[in-house]
């Protein structure tokens, strides 16, 4: 039987769950605010507490690889695993930062739906994470995510065709357009991520 003198570090899974957490929190918290903009400086403020958690548990996951002898999986892995689920939170933050700096007041038909697709696909990618320690169920749980990429795709070019539909104003243009780009960017960030956890597992079959 083969077994370990050294036990690999466990801890990482813990960072990995943390950092998916704060991205779907992140993701409800964005859905709340086009839902009734404009937002309070106190409700983005919110979000940049959450971003900076964020951006401590990927110092967090450098910290411990500088500790632990025996990694569960590749160290570089590691690294790009923490620094793509962060990615998803750094984007939530920017569109809910844009909406404020912008001073949207009105929304713009599509973009609430393209914010629930986030809010679903931050969720499978919490699902997706708390699976990276058993490395089950994984392809799935890609696919699911794939398929909600597809359709926040199809919601996009939706809403671009709307914005340059010559039924709203130029600075409205501009405004939404940078807002309803960080969202996706959100979106494939999540994509991204698992991705890299279907690679994972893969190496590790």
């Amino acid at each position: 039987m083969a077994f370990r003198l050294i036990p690999r570090d466990e801890g990482f899974f813990p960072l990995f769950e943390q950092a998916a957490d704060m991205a779907n929190d992140c993701a409800n918290r964005l859905l709340g605010i086009l839902h009734s903009v404009p937002p309070t400086e106190a409700e983005v403020t919110a979000m940049m507490t959450a971003e900076r958690q964020a951006d401590e548990v990927v110092r967090e996951v450098n910290r411990r690889l500088e500790r632990s002898l025996v990694t569960p999986f590749d160290r570089e892995d590691i690294q790009l695993l923490a620094s793509a689920l962060d990615e998803v939170t750094d984007e939530i933050f920017a569109a809910a930062d844009l909406v404020l700096l912008h001073r949207v007041t009105s929304d713009l038909p599509g973009v609430y739906e393209l914010a629930e697709v986030l809010v679903q696909i931050s969720h499978a990618n919490c699902a997706l994470v708390r699976s990276l320690k058993s490395m089950r169920n994984i392809n799935e749980q890609v696919d699911t995510i794939d398929e909600l990429e597809s359709s926040a795709d199809r919601i996009f070019r939706r809403i671009t065709s709307e914005l340059f539909s010559g039924r709203h104003d130029a600075l409205d243009i501009l405004r939404w357009k940078e807002i309803v780009e960080a969202i996706e960017r959100a979106i494939d960030a999540v994509e991204d991520a698992s991705d890299m956890i279907q690679s994972i597992a893969v190496k590790h079959a």
